[in-house]
């Protein structure tokens, strides 16, 4: 047997309130919307993970989710654009990421990052 795919589920009763944050600033697709349920993903394919943490890094709370994307200074000035406020970060990190947290519409900690080049 073999994982093919990781779905991470938040509980809301406001699913529409997701499309900003998720499609609009962070550019996902939306794959399906029954008004009960909205779904935000991407076609490309990505590494499969789950972390387990006791911290979130340099001190910091353990984030609700990461995202990895391309280019997180583009992500940080979105988010800033759209009035997000950023309660960590940017940071770069001795494990070899720049990252920085924000909270989403739903109270939840996302951890933005990218791996720096080697």
């Amino acid at each position: 047997m073999k994982v093919k795919r990781i779905v991470a589920n938040f509980y809301t009763e406001q699913t529409e309130a997701a499309k900003q944050f998720y499609q609009e600033i962070l550019g996902l697709d939306n794959l399906m919307d029954l008004g009960w349920i909205t779904t935000y993903g991407s076609q490309e394919k990505m590494d499969v993970q789950i972390s387990f943490m006791s911290e979130g890094g340099n001190s910091t709370e353990v984030p609700d989710i990461s995202i990895e994307v391309d280019d997180v200074e583009e992500a940080l000035n979105r988010m800033k654009e759209a009035g997000f406020s950023i309660e960590y970060g940017p940071a770069d990190e001795p494990w070899g990421v720049r990252r920085f947290f924000v909270r989403d519409p739903f109270n939840k900690l996302v951890n933005i990052l990218t791996h720096k080049p080697r």
